[in-house]
């Protein structure tokens, strides 16, 4: 899975890469009053891209705080009635601790 994943970040790249070397011709952009600005192609892109990230950040901050102070704060969590402390802080739990926690898929 590691691979498929490294092919697919590689593939991405030489895509964008490719995407870059064929965009290298200059590209001019008209604002009011005569003003012009030129510049590759490709950098162009790549800083409207960079900006609608940002935007998109800056647009989504004010609810991401205000879901965070919605959310309650959470106390640590205690280990269960019949744990057992083992050395170097890990803790041993008996069998009805381990019936009751829902199965893990996946793995």
């Amino acid at each position: 899975m590691r691979f498929l994943s490294w092919l697919f970040r590689a593939a991405v790249f030489f895509i964008l890469f490719a995407f870059a070397l064929n965009n290298q011709h200059e590209a001019q952009l008209k604002w009011f009053f005569g003003f012009e600005f030129r510049a590759p192609m490709v950098l162009m892109v790549l800083v409207v891209f960079a900006a609608g990230a940002v935007f998109g950040v800056l647009a989504m901050t004010p609810n991401w705080w205000r879901q965070r102070r919605k959310l309650p704060t959470r106390a640590p969590a205690t280990p269960a009635v019949d744990a057992v402390p083992l050395p170097g802080g890990l803790i041993a739990a008996g069998p009805d601790v381990l019936s009751s926690l829902p199965p893990r898929d996946g793995i």
